[in-house]
């Protein structure tokens, strides 16, 4: 028998007989398929009963492309989707491309054109804020961005003798913690701001299991690159993104690629073996390594080390100089083994000491030419639009997730079965299909009540 402070949905998984719960509880999914099915019909009867005063509307969404693309469309047609009804679209997209950016989403787009360093920091704080009318606006600001100048950064003239990035150059920094990360990119973000580029740095910094803080103090160990006018170092936390890089990295390197910025530089938090999200958002990815590290290259060797185009031995000076060459050996061997991930690219392993200097300009050599080779062959455009579908589909796994957890119903309803499966009443499979079943459930009964919305507006209009 269950005690007297059971909560009511304990009640609901009893057999009739109280000593023994019953092994599936059919009788709460038979209940949620009649609401729901009473629910559906209510609103189906109530849209039948509409039907005969409100015309059929002839345009599904999206069926045509928005009036932008319509340039030939006289100015007193209607829109294509302006009448719009059908839920199963997807509304964000409708919504930015269709509405008038705002007149703060235009004021972030001009300084950011105009190379303006605050207004990149207030955009990239707009992509990074869960608020619902942030996410629009920053949507807004996205769109407007690639219509107008596409993924492209616009790249300011190099100095002499140095090569320029029409398209701009991404590369990727990852590393165990400890490497000298931050002090590599001191030195070679003033290295590159000498031959004349624009440096961004976008530095991920581990966000805490327990309080969810970061101590964001990249900055201050990046002191003579921070100040620099060429330069701008973003650190932002990660927020218990897997992978080494925050949810919207992504984001922010095309609002960097618009203000100007050719090199951005993508540092990842200390990682291990298996946090390789950043290969997929950056044009080449660069793996720092410490000497001293040959007994975990047998370990390393299929995670992070396999889709590395570069590899650093970083602290190759003083008495670590002759294990640095070591490691340099080591791991030269080791990629032999390897498939390299580019075609007409074999990844190097190169020494490098960030306190002495030296070595710098044989890693940026490296690095023009991995940008030499695949740009001729015609590689970066398709490598960075498979990049872009592969963060669609992790921005659509996000979404649903957030979307799961702000639910008003499902809100209410986790911490009952979380109660159940900490009592041992409920597995958590059967929970997890509980709570996914009444969330769309609400999606569904929200979708049918906004169509009958509209119908009820298009009618009396």
């Amino acid at each position: 028998m269950l005690p007297r402070q059971a909560p009511a949905a304990a009640r609901l998984h009893v057999a009739a007989s109280p000593a023994r719960p019953p092994p599936h509880h059919a009788m709460r999914r038979c209940a949620l398929a009649t609401s729901s099915t009473a629910s559906a019909g209510r609103a189906l009867s109530l849209q039948t009963q509409m039907q005969p005063q409100m015309p059929r509307l002839p345009v599904p969404l999206l069926s045509s492309p928005p009036a932008r693309l319509h340039p030939t469309r006289p100015a007193s047609s209607p829109a294509p989707f302006a009448a719009s009804s059908k839920p199963s679209q997807p509304k964000p997209f409708v919504s930015v491309s269709a509405s008038q950016p705002s007149a703060n989403v235009l004021s972030l787009f001009n300084g950011i054109i105009a190379g303006d360093r605050a207004s990149l920091a207030r955009a990239i704080t707009l992509v990074e804020s869960t608020r619902q009318d942030h996410k629009h606006e920053a949507q807004q600001l996205l769109s407007l961005i690639l219509r107008t100048h596409g993924s492209h950064a616009s790249s300011q003239p190099a100095a002499a003798g140095d090569m320029s990035f029409p398209t701009g150059f991404r590369i990727g920094l990852s590393g165990a913690p400890g490497v000298g990360k931050s002090s590599f990119i001191e030195t070679f973000g003033m290295f590159l701001i000498e031959k004349g580029h624009r440096v961004a740095v976008l530095a991920v910094d581990p966000s805490s299991s327990r309080t969810g803080g970061s101590i964001l103090g990249d900055k201050t160990r990046m002191p003579d690159l921070s100040r620099h006018a060429s330069a701008y170092v973003r650190p932002s936390p990660s927020s218990g993104s897997l992978g080494g890089v925050a949810r919207n990295t992504n984001e922010a390197i095309i609002l960097c690629s618009a203000a100007g910025y050719d090199v951005i530089l993508v540092e990842t938090v200390g990682v291990g073996q298996s946090e390789t999200m950043v290969a997929d958002m950056v044009d080449m990815f660069a793996l720092l390594v410490a000497p001293g590290g040959g007994d975990e290259l047998q370990g390393m060797k299929k995670g992070i080390v396999e889709l590395s185009d570069l590899i650093v031995v970083n602290k190759a000076d003083g008495e670590l100089a002759n294990q640095a060459k070591m490691a340099q050996l080591e791991y030269t061997s080791a990629l032999k083994f390897l498939q390299p991930m580019n075609d007409g690219w074999y990844p190097k392993v190169l020494p490098v000491s960030s306190h002495e200097k030296r070595g710098i300009d044989q890693v940026w050599d490296s690095m023009k030419e991995f940008y030499t080779i695949l740009n001729d062959q015609g590689d970066f455009d398709a490598k960075r639009g498979s990049q872009q579908k592969k963060w669609m589909w992790r921005q659509i796994t996000d979404e649903l997730l957030w979307r799961l957890k702000t639910d008003p119903g499902v809100r209410d309803l986790v911490p009952r079965y979380e109660r159940l499966v900490d009592d041992g009443l409920v597995t958590s499979g059967q929970a997890a299909e509980e709570i996914l079943d009444t969330f769309i459930v609400h999606q569904q009964s929200r979708a049918a009540g906004a169509t009958l919305a509209a119908s009820a507006s298009a009618a009396a209009r």
